[in-house]
C-alpha cells in the first residue's frame, strides 16, 4: 500500500427524514443564522424548502434564504451569495440540493469568511491561501457529484467560460443529511447523470501510475460493481428505496477520497468535460459519458493490463490478450452509458458535430492554450486533447 494522508470529517446523517434533524444538528454546530441555499425551484414546489424553513423556525434558528443555483454553477450568483451572507451576518451555509448548490454553498462560505478577497480572482485562482471558511451543510437530493463529502467545487466564470475547480480540506462540509427518498422526484435524465458522475469519480482515481493499493482497488471496484448492479433498477422504479439509497451511498463513497488512496487522482475525463459543459452548459455527467471511451481507447495502452483487470471484474472478459479484453471492456462501459441514456459523442450530447476551430478551443481551454499538460495516468498536451475530442466529434 502506498503512503497516504486521509481526513473525510464530514458527519453523515442517513436515512429516512433526516433532513428534520438538520436546525437542530447546526444548532447544536453553533449556528446562529444561516444561509440556506437551493437551486431551480423543485425544493419549493415539492415543499421541501418550506419543511427545512419550518424546522429551522421550530428550533428557532435564524435563517435567509436565496434560490437560483444553475447546474454548472455561476461565479455570479456566488457573489450575490456572499454579499447577502455578509449583510445578514451568517455563519453557516446550508445546501438545499444536489453538488450544483452544495458546491455553490462551500464558494459563498470562503467568501463570506474572507470578504477581502474575491472568490474567482483571488481564492478560486489561489492567489491567496485559504485559512478560514465559514461550516457547510448539505441536505442532498440528487446522488451524483458525491460534493457532500469531497474537499472539491467547481464553478463557472460567467464571461470567460472558464471552468475550474478548487481542492482544499476546507471543502469538507460538517454535515450532510441524506435522505434518499429526496431523490425520487428528480428526472430521469438527471438521476442517470448522477450515475454517470459516481461512476466517473471511482474510475478517474482507479487509472493511476501508482501500483499495490488492493485494498483500495476492492473498495474502488466494489462500487463500480454496485452501481451498475442497482442503476438500472434506480432509473426504472423511482421510489424503489434500496436502489436509490445503494446509489445515494456510493456518491458519497465515491469522491469523498476512500476509492483513490495511496495514488494520485488523474482526473483528465473531467478536465476534458469541464471545457465543453463550461461552453454549452450540458450537464456534467453527460460531458463525462462523452469524453471517457475516447480517453480510453486514446489512453489505455498506458497500461493495458490494468483496463484488462477491469474488464474481468466488471463484465468478466477473460479471453484474448490484455490488449483485445481492455478494448472490450471499454467497449462494454460505453455501451453500458448508452443503455442508461447517456451520451457518447457530440452529436448524441446534442451539441453537434464541431468545426476544428472550436475543437481547439475546447483544447486551448483544458491546457490553459498548450501551456500545461492535464493528468497523470496518461498526460494529455494539447495535441492529445484535440485528438480526444477529434475521437468523440461524430
Amino acid at each position: 500500500m502506498n503512503s497516504f494522508e486521509y481526513c473525510s470529517p464530514t458527519e453523515m446523517i442517513f436515512g429516512k427524514g433526516v433532513q428534520l434533524q438538520a436546525a437542530a444538528k447546526l444548532k447544536e454546530a453553533g449556528a446562529t443564522k444561516v444561509l440556506i441555499l437551493y437551486g431551480g425551484g423543485s425544493v419549493k414546489r415539492n415543499g421541501l424548502l418550506d419543511q427545512v424553513c419550518d424546522s429551522f423556525t421550530a428550533n428557532n434558528l435564524s435563517y435567509i434564504v436565496l434560490g437560483g443555483v444553475k447546474p454548472n454553477p455561476l461565479v455570479s450568483f456566488v457573489r450575490t451569495a456572499i454579499e447577502k451572507g455578509c449583510a445578514e451576518k451568517v455563519d453557516f451555509v446550508l445546501a438545499v440540493g444536489g453538488g450544483s448548490v452544495i458546491d455553490t454553498a462551500k464558494a459563498a462560505a470562503h467568501g463570506i469568511a474572507n470578504p477581502e478577497y474575491d472568490i474567482w480572482d483571488d481564492i478560486w485562482q489561489k492567489k491567496m491561501a485559504l485559512k478560514k471558511t465559514l461550516p457547510v451543510a448539505s441536505i442532498l437530493t440528487l446522488a451524483a457529484a458525491g460534493s457532500e463529502t469531497s474537499d472539491s467545487a467547481v464553478l463557472t466564470e460567467d464571461k470567460t467560460e472558464l471552468k475550474r475547480g478548487l481542492n482544499t480540506v476546507l471543502n469538507r462540509p460538517k454535515f450532510a443529511f441524506m435522505n434518499p427518498e429526496l431523490t425520487y422526484s428528480a428526472p430521469k435524465y438527471q438521476v442517470a447523470c448522477g450515475i454517470a458522475d459516481i461512476l466517473m469519480h471511482t474510475l478517474e482515481r482507479y487509472f493511476a501510475e501508482e501500483k499495490d493499493n488492493y485494498m483500495t482497488d476492492f473498495i474502488a471496484e466494489g462500487l463500480l460493481k454496485n452501481v451498475i448492479n442497482f442503476s438500472k433498477k434506480a432509473l426504472a422504479e423511482e421510489n424503489d428505496y434500496t436502489a436509490r439509497s445503494e446509489i445515494m451511498y456510493c456518491g458519497s463513497l465515491s469522491h469523498c477520497g476512500l476509492t483513490g488512496l495511496g495514488r494520485q487522482r488523474d482526473f483528465s475525463v473531467h478536465k476534458l468535460g469541464h471545457e465543453i459543459s463550461g461552453k454549452y452548459d450540458v450537464a456534467h455527467g453527460a460531458s463525462l459519458t462523452t469524453m471517457w471511451p475516447s480517453w480510453a481507447r486514446y489512453s489505455y495502452k498506458t497500461d493495458a493490463g490494468r483496463f484488462a483487470h477491469l474488464a474481468d471484474v466488471l463484465w468478466n472478459i477473460k479471453d484474448g490478450t490484455n490488449e483485445e479484453r481492455a478494448l472490450q471492456g471499454i467497449t462494454k462501459l460505453e455501451e453500458y452509458f448508452k443503455s442508461i441514456g447517456m451520451p457518447t459523442s457530440f452529436s448524441e450530447l446534442s451539441i453537434g458535430i464541431q468545426s476544428d476551430k472550436a475543437i481547439e478551443y475546447l483544447a486551448d481551454m483544458c491546457t490553459d492554450n498548450g501551456s500545461k499538460k492535464v493528468g497523470f495516468f496518461q498526460p494529455i498536451s494539447k495535441a492529445d486533447a484535440i485528438a480526444m475530442y477529434k475521437m468523440a466529434n461524430h
